[in-house]
């Protein structure tokens, strides 16, 4: 059984300036209130550390491999806890050039395998949201 979450929000800014500060991951502690820290080489095929904070949720720590990134459009990265099929979850960064000067950034994540079922994903959507409401501050500033 597979799960997802689903985000969206509309940004006053262009496709680059949003790309910029999403992609600084060397600033998530300073302002990112759901992803506190993104670790190692951000390219397809690598391994990162992401550290998240849900609200009102525990912290966690995993590595996830990069499965795509195309600049200025998309990010997304897999995890799994112990190995594949057990929980898995992809995490996915999609900005739309709406061209009109503003971008729709989609914040998403499909979980999957025999554990997926059982989450409850109210304080991981929270956790996108307060993301999401803060890359737009930042980036429409």
């Amino acid at each position: 059984m597979a799960k997802s979450i689903r985000t969206e929000i509309i940004i006053s800014a262009s496709p680059e300036k949003v790309w910029g500060i999403l992609t600084k991951f060397e600033n998530y502690p300073a302002w990112n209130p759901f992803i506190i820290s993104l670790e190692g080489v951000v390219e397809q095929g690598n391994k990162i550390t992401v550290t998240i904070h849900p609200p009102k949720g525990k912290g966690m720590i995993f590595k996830p491999t990069i499965i795509e990134y195309v600049k200025y459009k998309k990010l997304s990265w897999l995890g799994s806890v112990l190995f594949r099929g057990i929980f898995d979850g992809e995490h996915i960064f999609e900005l739309i050039d709406n061209s009109n000067g503003t971008v729709t950034f989609i914040q998403s994540e499909n979980f999957t395998g025999i554990f997926s079922s059982m989450l409850n994903l109210d304080n991981t959507k929270d956790g996108f949201i307060l993301m999401n409401n803060k890359l737009k501050e930042l980036s429409e500033y």
